[in-house]
C-alpha cells in the first residue's frame, strides 16, 4: 500500500497520497520504452519487406516470382540470374554511365553549393538576403513546370542526347546552398576574422578553414546528392535516347517493356545489383549525415 499523509483543512481531513515509488515509475519508463521499440521493429519490418522479397525474388525461376501464395524463401537458390543479367544486357554499360553521372554530379554540387553557400553565410552586400531567399525559393518550383523550355535550351546549345545534358541540368542545387549555409552559420565568426587578420583571401578561408570544418555537412550533401542521381529516372528518359548512353535505370526499363516475355527474376537481380552501391555508401557513412543534418538544422 502507499504512503498516505493527512491534511486538516476547515477541520475537514483529507488523505495526500504520496507520489508513486521510483521502482514503479521505471516500470512505466521500461514499459514505454518496449512499445516503442516494437513499433519501431514493426515499421522497420514493412520498410524492409519490399527489400526483402525483391532479393529472394531474384533468386527464383521465372514461374515462382509471382506464385499465389506467396513463396518469400525459394527452395532452391537460382544464382544463375546474377550471371545472365550480366550476359544478356549491357549492364555494365549502364553503370558505368550511372557512376560516371552520378560521381561527377556530386562533385560539381558539393563545389558549387559549398562555394556559393559561403558568399552567403560570411560575405556582406546588397541584396545578399533577398537573392538568397529568392534562390531558395526555386526548390519549390516543380521540374515538370520548366521542363519542356529547359530541354529547347539544351537542344539548341546541341547537348541534348549526350551525358553534359544531364550534368548540366543537376550540377548546381539550391538545396545544396541551403543545407552548406546552415552548416557554416555554426562555425564561429571569429575564425574567419583572425584567417583575414593573417592575410588569408576568402577563397583561401573556405578552402583551409571552412571546408575542413564541415565534414559531416559535406558528407550529407554528397550523400543525397548521390542518391538522387543515381536513381534519377525522367532526366535521362528525356534526355539520353541513345542506348549506349543509357543509366541503369533506363536500362532495367527495357525489361518490362514487354510484359508477356519478361523475366522478372532477372529484373530483380539487376534491382537488387543497383541497389547495392547505395546500401554501402549510406552505410560508410551514414554517422557522417545523421550528425550533418542535425547539426546545419540548429540556424535557420
Amino acid at each position: 500500500m502507499t504512503e498516505t499523509q493527512v491534511l486538516v483543512t476547515g477541520g475537514t481531513l483529507r488523505k495526500l497520497h504520496a507520489p508513486a515509488p521510483a521502482g514503479r515509475r521505471r516500470s512505466r519508463l521500461a514499459i514505454g520504452r518496449t512499445l516503442g521499440y516494437i513499433a519501431l521493429a514493426i515499421a522497420a519490418i514493412g520498410l524492409l519487406a519490399p527489400f526483402f522479397w525483391m532479393v529472394m525474388s531474384s533468386l527464383k525461376n521465372a514461374n515462382e516470382v509471382f506464385s499465389v501464395p506467396v513463396v518469400w524463401v525459394p527452395e532452391t537458390f537460382v544464382w544463375q540470374n546474377y550471371i545472365d543479367i550480366w550476359t544478356k544486357s549491357n549492364m555494365l554499360v549502364w553503370i558505368r554511365n550511372t557512376l560516371f553521372l552520378a560521381v561527377s554530379v556530386t562533385f560539381l554540387q558539393v563545389l558549387t553549393g559549398s562555394f556559393a553557400a559561403y558568399g552567403f553565410a560570411r560575405m556582406k552586400f546588397a541584396g545578399r538576403d533577398i537573392l538568397f531567399l529568392v534562390y531558395i525559393g526555386t526548390i519549390a518550383v516543380p521540374w515538370q513546370s520548366y521542363m519542356i523550355p529547359q530541354f529547347i535550351l539544351l537542344s539548341n546549345l546541341k547537348v541534348s542526347n549526350t551525358l553534359w545534358s544531364i550534368i548540366l541540368l543537376q550540377a548546381f542545387g539550391a538545396f545544396g546552398v541551403f543545407l552548406m549555409k546552415q552548416y557554416y552559420e555554426t562555425i564561429p565568426e571569429e575564425l574567419s576574422e583572425a584567417a583575414r587578420l593573417d592575410g588569408l583571401s576568402e577563397y583561401a578561408i573556405w578552402r583551409r578553414i571552412m571546408l575542413p570544418l564541415s565534414v559531416p555537412a559535406i558528407a550529407s550533401l554528397t550523400l543525397l546528392t548521390f542518391v538522387n542521381t543515381w536513381n534519377d529516372y525522367l532526366g535521362p528518359l528525356i534526355y539520353l535516347r541513345n542506348p549506349d548512353l543509357w543509366t541503369i535505370q533506363l536500362g532495367l526499363k527495357s525489361f518490362v517493356s514487354n510484359l508477356f516475355d519478361t523475366n522478372y527474376a532477372l529484373l530483380f537481380a539487376g534491382l537488387t545489383i543497383s541497389v547495392l552501391p547505395i546500401a554501402i555508401i549510406f552505410l560508410l557513412g551514414q554517422k557522417y549525415f545523421v550528425e550533418g543534418i542535425a547539426t546545419s538544422g540548429l540556424k535557420g
